[in-house]
């Protein structure tokens, strides 16, 4: 099966030839899918080289103009490295444009803590208006990325990498998803971490909700869930553990509840390993989370002054 990242330079290679404003930039990452494009549009799809303060600020000139750029490289490079930019040209200048990573949290581990960026979704929510996309499967990355480009001129993130859920779901770029209904406790499981959610709570009375956007973060959805529920709620996010603990807290701020944050530690792994010894590490495998979810949803909290 193709992953995320195959679906990007095809489906963005049709937006270039059906929409005049569509335009791409890139920072090497990438070019040779986009080489055709490249060929038929070269007023359109502009590649600076590996200068990543540039990538985004030429984005966002372009912007200005009335374009719409989509704009693709590693997550590490295109939030952390020209976050300035992303704060300034787009944010502070009022103009928007899609940004596209690659790499995710620990996609390639082989490259080191360089191409890591577990706090890429944590670093964006420092700014205002931004939607953030974290497709589960390569089906639903083609869907958001239609979303995100068709978007008008909002700031909008897409988070692509190379886990992937075995099942593709029908995705609308705003709401939540029920995937399961229980009566205790609520699982939000975002983007690649849907299979893995699913079989930790097999057999476990939880409702399960699929986040494919989770800027803006659908409180709506999580309070219907928590009404039959209850108000136990588990984050399982494929990024830094806690990234959307306080957005689940606003969503639920009128109601005594609990929060827990689950998804990528904090301590850096300076083993490459592979992906899959990554999220063992991280505790985000099947059996990792179902100890700690379960382990979340039974404790009891002690008696005051006990």
């Amino acid at each position: 099966m193709d992953t995320m990242r195959d679906r990007l330079a095809p489906v963005v290679s049709r937006l270039l030839d059906e929409d005049p404003r569509v335009a791409v930039v890139l920072a090497e990452i990438g070019r040779d899918g986009f080489e055709a494009a490249r060929r038929r549009h070269p007023d359109r799809v502009v590649n600076v080289g590996i200068r990543e303060q540039l990538l985004v600020g030429a984005a966002a000139g372009m912007a200005l103009t009335g374009l719409r750029p989509v704009v693709h490289t590693f997550a590490s490079f295109l939030v952390e490295r020209p976050f300035e930019q992303v704060k300034l040209d787009l944010g502070h200048q009022g103009v928007g444009a899609v940004l596209v990573s690659a790499a995710a949290s620990f996609d390639w581990p082989a490259g080191g803590y360089t191409h890591m960026a577990p706090g890429d979704v944590a670093l964006l929510d420092t700014l205002d208006g931004w939607t953030v996309h974290v497709p589960g499967h390569p089906d639903e990355a083609e869907t958001l990325l239609r979303h995100a480009v068709a978007a008008g001129d909002d700031k909008v993130y897409v988070r692509l990498s190379v886990q992937s859920n075995a099942h593709a779901l029908p995705v609308d770029g705003e709401r939540f998803r029920t995937v399961r209904e229980g009566r205790s406790g609520v699982v939000i499981a975002v983007g690649p971490m849907l299979d893995a959610v699913l079989a930790a709570t097999e057999g476990l009375d939880v409702t399960v909700l699929y986040a494919t956007t989770v800027r803006p973060f659908d409180g709506a959805a999580l309070r219907r869930a928590t009404e039959t529920a209850g108000t136990d709620v588990v984050l399982v996010e494929p990024y830094l553990a806690g990234t959307s603990t306080g957005a689940a807290n606003d969503a639920l701020s009128d109601v005594p509840h609990r929060v827990l944050g689950l998804g990528v530690g904090r301590p850096e792994l300076r083993r490459y390993g592979r992906i899959e010894e990554h999220v063992a590490a991280h505790g985000l495998d099947a059996g990792s989370l179902r100890e700690r979810i379960g382990g979340f949803l039974t404790a009891r909290r002690s008696p005051v002054g006990a």
